[in-house]
């Protein structure tokens, strides 16, 4: 029988792989550190769910080749670069008014462009 916490962390998998798939279209919501929480929440809680989102179409070889290389494909690399570039400048830049929320976004801009351009690149990509 599930336990409260496996029901728990089944719930935020779920809540973090829809934030994550957000993130594929909102530059401030960072895709693949969602994606990872995901699976280790679904680890803790569901083998099935575990083996679901492994096995996804769109996310499943981005979080393998994390487990097994701690690597991302050169082009979600890249991908990743240029939308924290092109649609958080124009979002901090020209979107958002306040002050303040502009430099927060700012700054959780600069740490995602600083955690993605260190990540190592898959070799056999």
């Amino acid at each position: 029988m599930a336990t409260k916490a496996n029901w728990l962390y089944m719930a935020m998998g779920f809540v973090l792989v829809g934030l994550a798939t957000l993130g594929l279209f909102l530059p401030l919501l960072p895709t693949t550190p969602l994606l990872l929480l995901a699976a280790t929440c679904f680890a803790k809680s569901s083998e099935r769910c575990h083996r679901w989102l492994l096995e996804h179409k769109v996310f499943g070889a981005t979080i393998r080749n994390w487990h097994e290389h701690r690597c991302i494909p050169r082009k979600a690399k890249l991908v990743a670069v240029a939308s924290i570039l092109l649609f958080g400048s124009y979002a901090v830049g020209i979107a958002i008014e306040n002050i303040w929320i502009r430099g927060i976004g700012g700054i959780i801009l600069l740490i995602g462009l600083v955690f993605v351009v260190r990540l190592k690149v898959c070799e056999d990509d």
